[in-house]
């Protein structure tokens, strides 16, 4: 009897690393094999680079500045409204006479003040001047065209052309802002922030609110403090570009070994690795392995060169790498890590189980056998 209750116990033993789980354990996560031979090329979800946090990473992890939106449209458009006129926009044209017999004089001899739009061909109408083309002109070379045509029918005729809604040059906002429309753009150079400005600003929260600026057949997102935090994705708005914002709640997610499995939303505009660990309610005492702390997300493949350089190379035309940050709370100095490590959007936060928790599953699991055992043996021996 005792012969057979050991052979099961040797079976059981055997079958002890089949046991549930809600992940892999550390040394599965950052196994040599896995290392260097599958995450030094991260070319998708199967591929991913293991980084373990030090006081440098997080150095550079602060520093870094996140400039892929501004690189989507670097040296596509940008600036503002076209010096000249096109079909759309409205102007206001005051004529003056040097006589009070003129044309233009009126009673009062201050003056006619004559409403025009540039038409779908181009062309504004002016009284005893005609049809002129307006399009493609400047507002200069408007006001000395139509004072040319005048010459001869008006007395010393004096022009003055003003632009009062350039609508030919717009950009459209819409989405979650207070006043969603088509906005014209100024003569002079307009930032995206600006023209959300325009538009109201953003109903939600800067940093629950994300901007999609689409021109042409480019289109990139960002987050909208990220225009402020980094003046650089502040870009120029040029003709005919569409922005969206929308609002976003960032969320990260927490799983392993943790007090509670759970999707978090951000409460606040920045939350810590050790804020995120304190909100699921810590580490969870029987099961945790407080050496294997992970945090997976897409990052910038610019700052996983500069984490990684030995991969640099390896990551050669990838713009967005998987990586897996590493930190072990058994050095007292980790938690001082956590605490600078900022989450982001979409994190996984990850604890693995300690070794010893797959082997308390598995007296978990045998214990009803041994208690059995325990009793026929205990039955026989009578």
């Amino acid at each position: 009897m005792r012969s057979l209750w050991l052979l099961s116990l040797v079976l059981l033993a055997a079958g002890c690393s089949a046991l549930p789980s809600e992940g892999p354990s550390a040394i599965g996560i950052t196994s040599e094999q896995i290392s260097t031979e599958q995450a030094s090329v991260p070319s998708g979800v199967e591929n991913y680079t293991v980084i373990d946090v030090s006081p440098s990473n997080i150095e550079r992890l602060k520093n870094y500045r996140p400039l892929s939106f501004m690189n989507q449209f670097q040296g596509v458009g940008g600036g503002g409204s076209s010096a000249l006129l096109g079909v759309g926009d409205s102007l206001q044209i005051k004529i003056w006479e040097a006589s009070r017999e003129g044309l233009f004089s009126g009673a009062s001899g201050d003056g006619t003040l004559i409403p025009a739009t540039v038409d779908e061909t181009g062309f504004i109408f002016v009284p005893y001047a005609g049809r002129i083309q307006a399009a493609g002109q400047s507002v200069e070379g408007l006001r000395q065209t139509i004072e040319s045509k005048l010459v001869g029918k008006a007395i010393e005729p004096q022009v003055l052309v003003v632009v009062s809604s350039k609508l030919s040059s717009t950009a459209v906002v819409v989405g979650d802002v207070a006043k969603p429309g088509v906005y014209p753009l100024q003569v002079r150079n307009t930032r995206l922030l600006e023209l959300v400005a325009q538009a109201g600003g953003a109903r939600a929260a800067t940093y629950e609110t994300v901007v999609t600026l689409k021109r042409g057949a480019r289109s990139g997102t960002t987050r909208l403090e990220h225009l402020i935090d980094f003046p650089e994705n502040n870009v120029l708005v040029s003709p005919g570009d569409n922005v969206l914002l929308s609002h976003r709640p960032r969320t990260f997610s927490a799983f392993g070994a943790v007090k509670a499995n759970q999707l978090v939303p951000f409460r606040t505009k920045t939350v810590s690795m050790a804020e995120a660990l304190a909100t699921v309610g810590g580490l969870n005492d029987y099961r945790a392995d407080a050496g294997g702390i992970f945090l997976f997300r897409y990052e910038e493949a610019d700052l996983v060169r500069q984490l990684r350089p030995d991969l640099a190379q390896k990551m050669a035309g990838q713009t967005e790498v998987p990586v897996v940050y590493r930190v072990s709370l058994q050095d007292p100095r980790g938690f001082f890590l956590t605490r600078f490590f900022e989450m982001r959007d979409k994190d996984i936060l990850y604890v693995a189980n300690h070794p010893t928790a797959e082997f308390g599953k598995f007296l978990q699991i045998i214990a009803p056998l041994t208690n059995n055992a325990l009793s026929v043996a205990a039955i026989v021996n009578k």
